[in-house]
């Protein structure tokens, strides 16, 4: 794993999300929706890395913030109509869930930093 945590989950669940995805048939309009947040949520991590200032850091990390909610949104709804098992939800939203403490633990950190 590399020295940042959060890049290496988010590609990860990137991953998970483009696999599954390219498994379900009939759905492409859920799919797509999913495809986009879940993807999303790395691709802002990844451009807060080469910020040009800590505000916008702060606005990358909470746009991949956003797109983290929007995708446990997805998953929830690919559960409850039975697109996924409930097996495969438990472990996307625990991935979700981590990626997630991270990133309000690091836009939380960046906030009270800037301050100083």
């Amino acid at each position: 794993m590399s020295k940042n945590i959060l890049i290496d989950l988010s590609m990860d669940f990137s991953v998970k999300i483009v696999n599954i995805c390219d498994k379900i048939t009939g759905q492409s309009v859920l799919t797509n929706q999913l495809l986009r947040s879940g993807k999303s949520i790395g691709a802002n991590i990844h451009e807060a890395n080469y910020a040009q200032s800590k505000a916008d850091f702060i606005h990358k990390l909470q746009i991949a913030l956003k797109e983290c909610y929007e995708s446990e949104y997805w998953l929830e709804l690919f559960a409850k109509t039975n697109i996924i098992n409930s097996e495969l939800y438990s472990e996307l939203k625990n991935d979700c869930g981590k990626i997630r403490r991270i990133l309000i633990s690091s836009i939380n950190t960046t906030k009270e930093n800037n301050s100083l």
